[in-house]
This record gives C-alpha cells, sequence and structure tokens, in this order.
C-alpha cells in the first residue's frame, strides 16, 4: 500500500470526520482520480509532437495516455473534427496516490520560485485543477532528451460537496497551498 493512502485510511479519515461530523466512513470526501492532460494545438502542423509528448506523459503517470480530439472544426485554426488536439491519462487506485504523493513531496519544490499553489482553482464541486509550466520537473524527464518543454494540467478529482471540504483533503495529503493572507 502506498505511503499516502495509508496516511489516508490512519490519519486523514478520523480527523474528517471529526470536523465534518459524519456518522459513516462512507460519507468522509474521498479522492476518487487524477486526470493528466496535455493540450497539443502543434500536432496540427507537427505529428512528431504527439509521439514525444506521449512518451513524456507515459513516463510521468505510468500509464500509456489516449489521444483526445478536436469535437469542432475551428477554420481559423486549421483544425478539423477528430484531428488529434492533446493527449490525457486517468489515475486510479494505487497509482493515483503515488502520484499524488510524488507530485506534494518532489515535483512541486522543484518549480522555479514556488510559493505553494493556489487556494482558488477549484471548480465549486470539490475539484482541483493546477497547471504546471514545464514538464521537466518530474525526476522521469531527462532534460536532454525532450523536443520542447510543455505544460501539463493535474485534475484532482475528490467526492467532497464543498471546495472547503476539498481543501480541508487536500490539505491533510500535504498539498502545499499558499498561506492566507491576514488583513490587519
Amino acid at each position: 500500500m502506498s505511503r499516502l493512502k495509508e496516511k489516508y485510511q490512519k490519519e486523514i479519515i478520523p480527523a474528517l470526520m471529526e470536523r465534518g461530523g459524519y456518522k459513516n466512513i462512507m460519507q468522509v470526501p474521498r479522492l476518487e482520480k487524477v486526470v493528466l492532460s496535455i493540450g497539443l494545438g502543434e500536432a496540427i502542423q507537427n505529428a512528431k509532437a504527439l509521439e514525444s509528448a506521449e512518451r513524456d506523459l507515459a513516463a510521468i503517470s505510468g500509464q500509456h495516455p489516449v489521444t483526445t480530439r478536436a469535437k469542432k472544426s475551428i477554420a481559423a485554426f486549421k483544425l478539423r473534427t477528430g484531428m488529434p488536439v492533446g493527449l490525457k491519462v486517468t489515475l486510479r487506485g494505487e497509482r493515483m496516490y503515488d502520484f499524488l504523493d510524488k507530485l506534494v513531496n518532489t515535483v512541486l519544490c522543484r518549480v522555479r520560485e514556488f510559493q505553494g499553489v493556489s487556494r482558488d482553482s477549484f471548480d465549486g464541486h470539490g475539484n482541483y485543477t493546477l497547471g504546471l509550466r514545464e514538464q521537466v520537473v518530474f525526476p522521469e524527464i531527462d532534460y536532454d532528451k525532450i523536443d520542447k518543454v510543455r505544460g501539463l494540467e493535474v485534475s484532482i478529482v475528490t467526492t467532497a460537496k464543498t471546495d472547503e471540504e476539498a481543501r480541508y483533503l487536500l490539505e491533510l495529503l500535504g498539498m502545499p497551498f499558499v498561506p492566507e493572507r491576514v488583513e490587519s
């Protein structure tokens, strides 16, 4: 069992039950999935971009990515329905906990001038999205072997009903949020 999942079961569930006043353990907010995605607008002109981004995303997640395709045609971008425009991977279970552990404890510390992640990136339904500007902050990526620095989006989907519940859950899991400013 991953270190983070063990911490969730032993420490976080009791803390959430106490704070949220849940009567049943099944009411406690939990992680559902983590979705990693890369948008590749450049794939329209450069087919090699898709291959290298696929290799990077597979190394980061430990899972083979799925190609996302355009839903609509947009003439201004020379984009037709069905053309590949990105890649995504959905992590659940052990892989999800392992990835989140790596993200919080290894990757975010390697981001340049890092002061914490935004508290405002929740969607109103208890899900959190985090954008990383470059994939080279992941230890699996060899800087000399990448063709281009690409951004990556990490969406953390929880069963929390509100953003406050989700924020507390992620704080207990170790997510380094920017400290709240105290108005004087």
